[in-house]
């Protein structure tokens, strides 16, 4: 089902989400259903639970390259990633346009971490890991902040590159966010 998606200015996308204790049961079944749907209907490059008003460090991502919304964007694996935990492998930033379901009309370029590993659990509950790379792990650190209360804006250093999608890329035919 594709749920409504919470907008920038509702107190709850700035709440620190619970971890998950229940795994492979029909209600977080139905939850990675209904953000699959909705971030399939949104064109968008993943989605964190707490987007769809579920306070539960839930993100999904990837499932493939290019989309209307990130032309440009490299392969990111299909993840269903649970209680994530980051760790930074590089000092190294990359800043790119970012985007946001919960921002929509709006960009900022954003300076990013380009290399992490990443672990967690999957929706059975079983643990695993992986390194990231690029777009990848800018994906990653994007929906893993919204666990954290984070969105998007609060990383942009340089308000001069922040503002409304057709007004920054005239004439581009980027979806709007």
């Amino acid at each position: 089902m594709i749920r409504d998606v919470l907008r920038m200015g509702d107190p709850r996308l700035l709440a620190v989400a619970r971890p998950v204790e229940a795994f492979d049961t029909p209600e977080l079944r139905g939850l990675i259903q209904d953000m699959r749907d909705t971030v399939t209907a949104l064109n968008g490059a993943g989605i964190a639970a707490p987007q769809i008003g579920v306070d539960l460090r839930v993100v999904i991502f990837g499932g493939g390259g290019p989309n209307p919304r990130y032309p440009d964007a490299e392969f990111v694996p299909d993840t269903v990633l649970i209680n994530p935990q980051i760790e930074l492998l590089s000092d190294e930033e990359e800043g790119a346009w970012e985007g946001c379901l919960s921002v929509p009309g709006l960009r900022g370029w954003v300076p990013r971490r380009v290399h992490l590993r990443y672990r967690g659990v999957d929706m059975e509950g079983r643990p695993f890991e992986r390194e990231a790379r690029g777009f990848h792990a800018r994906v990653v650190q994007h929906e893993c902040d919204h666990l954290d209360g984070i969105l998007y804006p609060a990383r942009v250093r340089d308000f001069s590159r922040f503002g409304f999608t057709d007004v920054l890329f005239p004439g581009v035919p980027l979806a709007d966010d």
